[in-house]
């Protein structure tokens, strides 16, 4: 039985402390975390004090989105409802999402030099040779 998601903050046994959407799961005696999109907040702040705040993946190596957690891996859990907390994490979701999930981005040059494989390989032999 999956009771109903909430948002909350996470800390593991290891010491990570993480955001995400959260559903316990009851199954054959023991309870489970699913974890969705969970992410790590880190707190930055600039030489004038200002505080900000950078978020990302839990998981940097991997495009799931969905974690299970053993209730024994985790110390602690505390449901939020800070909205400036939660809105941080949406956008942060959406816009993985849309990157992930169709990106129409095009090539120019704006981004950097464009070649094919062959004029560049040209191109590094050139500067190889001269030196």
């Amino acid at each position: 039985m999956i009771e109903d998601d909430f948002y909350a903050t996470v800390k593991l046994k290891t010491g990570e402390e993480i955001f995400a959407k959260v559903a316990a799961s009851e199954e054959e005696d023991r309870t489970m975390l699913i974890v969705s999109n969970p992410v790590i907040v880190a707190e930055i702040k600039n030489r004038n004090g200002v505080v900000g705040y950078k978020v990302e993946p839990w998981l940097k190596t991997t495009t799931e989105d969905m974690f299970i957690l053993k209730l024994d891996d985790v110390l602690t859990l505390s449901e939020s409802s800070d909205i400036e907390m939660i809105v941080m994490y949406q956008d942060f979701v959406r816009q993985s999402f849309s990157q992930t999930g169709s990106n129409n981005s095009k090539i120019n040059h704006r981004m950097g030099y464009i070649s094919s494989v062959n004029d560049a390989k040209e191109i590094l032999e050139k500067i190889f040779n001269k030196s």
